[in-house]
Parts: C-alpha cells; structure tokens; sequence
C-alpha cells in the first residue's frame, strides 16, 4: 500500500476546461467562428462535436447559459502552453548589481569600479553603489556622499539615478538604473 494514500488523477480530469461529458449544464451556448451563437441541449452539441471527431469544450462556465466551443482540445492547450512559454520568454528580468565603496576609496579603485558599473548598465542592469561605514568611520559621510555624487555623475549618459545617495544604518545607498535604447 502507498504512504501518502492521495487518489491518482488522470491528467485530462486536472485540466482546466470541463470536455464532452464533463459538461453538466442542460443547455449551453454554442460558439463556432463564422457562425451565429445558438443555444441547444449537451447532448446535441456533443452530437456535433462527435461527427467533426472533435471535443465540445466549456470555454466560459459561468455564463448564462455556459458558453462552449468545438474545437480540438489537446491542440488547444498545446497552444496555450506555447503562447504562456513565450510570454514567459519575453519578460525582461531586473538583475541588481551591487558595488561596495569605503569612505576612503582612493582614485584607481573607483575607476575600477566605475568601469564594471559601465558594463553593468551596458548589460541593462540596475546598479546599487553604497559605501559602507565601518567603526568610527561613520563621522567621514561627507566623504561618502561625494563619493557617490560623482559615481552618479560619471555614469550619466548611461543610467539615470533612481535614488540619491541616503543614509540606511551604516551604508550610504545610490541606486542608478540603465537608460532604455
């Protein structure tokens, strides 16, 4: 006997659309492409759907009375998943690159910084500057600020700064997004 005793469930019972059979209205609205909405009993849709050697699918369940369509079902929801994977495909995803300063970052580690910035909004990356302050060197904020001011100030042809530099606990934040081509 299996441990977790679920029931199996044949995949078409999960779908999301009630097919043929599954249909428990007495009378649905018949949809076709090219062809007025008639109304008629199941069992004579079904009728139809059979001599097509389709399937009579509920489209809208809560309609009154529910509206179905003849159509062929597996390639139906073929081309649903398609459609979602390419849907999917085209969303753009936000990636967040961070670079870390110090209050007392000298000239060649910015420059080296400010190039890998560059690469990341060229990428289409959000970038996140903060220099972090460590023990006592809190009292150089100053410092910090006009670090970052000048971070941002370099990279404005490529970025627009989303956020200026503000002071969260013991890092000072920048955030620059990429400008659109």
């Amino acid at each position: 006997m299996r441990r977790n005793s679920k029931p199996f469930v044949k995949r078409e019972e999960a779908a999301q659309h009630r097919i043929n059979d599954k249909i428990f209205a007495s009378e649905i609205r018949l949809v076709n492409d090219g062809e007025e909405p008639q109304v008629m009993s199941v069992a004579k849709a079904i009728a139809l759907a059979e001599e097509q050697e389709l399937d009579l699918v509920e489209i809208s369940p809560n309609a009154n009375p529910p509206v179905c369509k003849i159509m062929d079902y597996k390639k139906f929801i073929y081309n649903q998943k398609r459609k979602q994977k390419e849907l999917k495909a085209k969303q753009s995803k936000v990636i967040l690159k961070e670079i870390r300063f110090g209050p007392n970052t000298d000239d060649h580690d910015f420059a080296f910084k400010l190039a890998h910035a560059k690469k990341f909004l060229e990428e289409g990356s959000k970038v996140k500057a903060y220099v972090f302050f460590k023990g006592r060197t809190i009292v150089f904020k100053d410092r910090g600020e006009i670090l970052l001011l000048k971070f941002a100030q370099e990279l404005a042809d490529l970025g627009a700064v989303e956020q200026l530099p503000k002071l969260e606990g013991k890092k000072m934040i920048l955030m620059i997004n990429p400008k659109k081509k």
